[in-house]
């Protein structure tokens, strides 16, 4: 998969290939990297990249994640996403927010809807495993499964629309 990431000032195409329940391999540029992680805690992960292991403390804010690692900070943003925002008039982030994605690097291991299958907000949909931790994804409004699109064992990444509902009050 292909992202178009803003690290702090500089914006990059990132191309990610998941490699494993807990590893994935990225290239920027000419530059690749080997990453595995373990969730330590709820903002806490251990990341070995390319052999070396960092402690990295991840938060959310103003629709990024900051990371920091050894004193260093890193504030990350889905520069594809805040380009919908600024075209979309500010709209794009309420959009992102009614969305089945998954919010890191997963696997599929349980569909619990099928196209025509209607839903309440906060209706289980999918869950993912991530980190040797299972994270249910839930519907976002009431309304009907239009398309499911993907399948259990299925490896996802962030920003992967995982289930299409049509919005019916």
């Amino acid at each position: 998969m292909e992202y178009n990431l803003t690290i702090n000032d500089r914006t990059d195409t990132v191309h990610v290939d998941i490699t494993g329940d807990n590893s994935f391999e990225a290239a920027v540029d000419q530059d690749e990297f080997e990453v595995s992680f373990a969730r330590i805690s709820d903002h806490k992960i251990a990341i070995q990249v390319n052999g070396q292991t960092f402690n990295a403390h991840v938060t959310r804010t103003d629709g990024a994640k900051v990371i920091m690692i050894d004193g260093r900070t890193f504030t990350v943003r889905d520069a594809d996403l805040a380009e919908q925002t600024k075209t979309s008039g500010g709209k794009g982030m309420a959009t992102a927010e009614t969305e089945v994605t998954p919010p890191m690097p997963a696997v599929v291991i349980l569909l619990a809807v099928a196209p025509g299958d209607r839903v309440e907000q906060g209706d289980p949909v999918v869950t993912v495993s991530a980190m040797k931790m299972e994270t249910t994804l839930t519907a976002p409004y009431a309304g009907v499964v239009t398309s499911v699109n993907v399948a259990e064992g299925d490896k996802v990444m962030p920003g992967q629309i995982l289930v299409d509902i049509e919005d019916q009050p």
